[in-house]
């Protein structure tokens, strides 16, 4: 049988990405996320602010925290973000006592892990290595 015919490509775009969080702890999330890692919040449509979370933007990338009553922190799903002071947002995370995990797997490519404040992990690339 052969295979379909497969394009080149569809004309994709990320539109955001969701992650999840325990019922109750937008504020601590407002607080790693807004502050810490400088991301602004984005008021959701008032059909779904009743369910709590919170959208978060920053320049070209946007991200749902939404609320899951049975929690599981995301241990290997993540987004990655590409940064441009990756200098600068090593020293905040440090600063505010964030755990780093540095991985060099990739050659040629900075980057690190650190979990958000309810556990979710997440990858940052420094922009001259990606």
């Amino acid at each position: 049988m052969a295979s379909p015919s497969v394009p080149a490509s569809f004309g994709f775009r990320l539109e955001h990405v969701q992650l999840a969080i325990p019922r109750g702890s937008e504020d601590a999330c407002r607080r790693f996320y807004v502050e810490i890692l400088g991301f602004a919040e984005v008021p959701k449509p008032p059909a779904l602010a009743v369910r709590g979370g919170m959208w978060l933007r920053a320049a070209g990338v946007e991200i749902h925290l939404g609320v899951e009553d049975d929690f599981r922190p995301a241990k290997k799903a993540h987004p990655a973000f590409v940064v441009t002071d990756f200098e600068g947002l090593v020293a905040r995370l440090m600063a505010s006592a964030v755990e780093i995990r540095w991985d060099e797997s990739i050659p040629g490519t900075r980057r690190f892990h650190a979990s958000d404040n309810v556990g979710n992990r997440l990858e940052f690339i420094a922009a001259n290595a990606a």
